[in-house]
């Protein structure tokens, strides 16, 4: 059955944890529905793990909805949503015309960084039914003018914008919110303060989900694994011994 966002919305409810993962393309995509992922997003992240950029203020929309057709096409059960790449939503206009294009791509719901200051662009995506993952704390697509990533809500005033954002979002209607690289105390404070679910990344237990990107879960891309992830299998160590123990074979012939 087709996850939607009110089934991740009830998972809350009923005290469910909620996984999510990253999927950018059609094998991963297959791969983590068939284990049950119920929450997949084609993250801006893939400028690192797959594009090879050094941030994700590099990834453009036309890779984004290249990523998302990909993944698009494993019909997934779960709900696929994509990242609004950098500089992609800075008006209203521009934010719903390239939310539908990722609509149109395949994605059943759209993420975008932001709190009051996207207010108007959430609630404008909102309105053209398009559902909506907000995204708090540690913003990647601001790393450049923040100076690097940093944990967020140490500070009296940064704790209470993100619980501020974190009630605007609510109350526009968002399905979810992910905070990332927040303090703990300050995710479990959110995640008991609003009713819709919050999916944490670096940011403690008590949030109501967690998501990764899969390529740190999974250690296919040694050369980061962010201090926060203990992948669970290295993928890349068992490809270059699968590839090793084939160079052997054929070198034998």
């Amino acid at each position: 059955m087709k996850v939607t966002p009110e089934t991740i919305r009830a998972m809350k409810a009923r005290g469910e944890k909620i996984a999510a993962l990253t999927a950018y393309d059609y094998p991963m995509a297959k791969l983590l529905d068939e284990a049950g992922v119920p929450l997949l997003l084609v993250g801006d992240s893939l400028g690192m793990v797959v594009l090879g950029y050094p941030d994700t203020t590099h990834v453009t929309m036309q890779e984004i909805v290249h990523h998302v057709r990909a993944a698009a096409r494993a019909k997934p059960n779960a709900l696929l949503g994509a990242d609004l790449p950098y500089r992609s939503y800075e008006d209203v206009d521009s934010a719903l015309a390239n939310a539908r294009q990722l609509v149109a791509a395949g994605a059943d719901y759209v993420k975008a960084e932001g709190g009051v200051e996207i207010l108007p662009q959430v609630k404008g995506i909102i309105a053209a039914d398009i559902p909506f993952c907000g995204h708090l704390g540690m913003l990647p697509q601001h790393v450049l003018e923040e100076g690097g990533y940093h944990i967020k809500g140490k500070r009296d005033a940064e704790h209470q914008k993100l619980l501020d954002d974190a009630k605007a979002l609510a109350d526009a209607g968002v399905f979810a919110i992910v905070l990332e690289l927040v303090t703990p105390p300050v995710a479990k404070e959110i995640s008991q303060a609003i009713a819709i679910p919050t999916i944490g990344i670096g940011s403690g237990p008590d949030c109501d989900g967690q998501i990764l990107v899969t390529h740190d879960l999974t250690g296919s891309f040694p050369w980061f694994i962010p201090r926060f992830v203990k992948p669970k299998v290295n993928c890349a160590a068992e490809i270059k011994s699968a590839v090793a123990a084939w160079k052997n074979e054929i070198g034998r012939r």
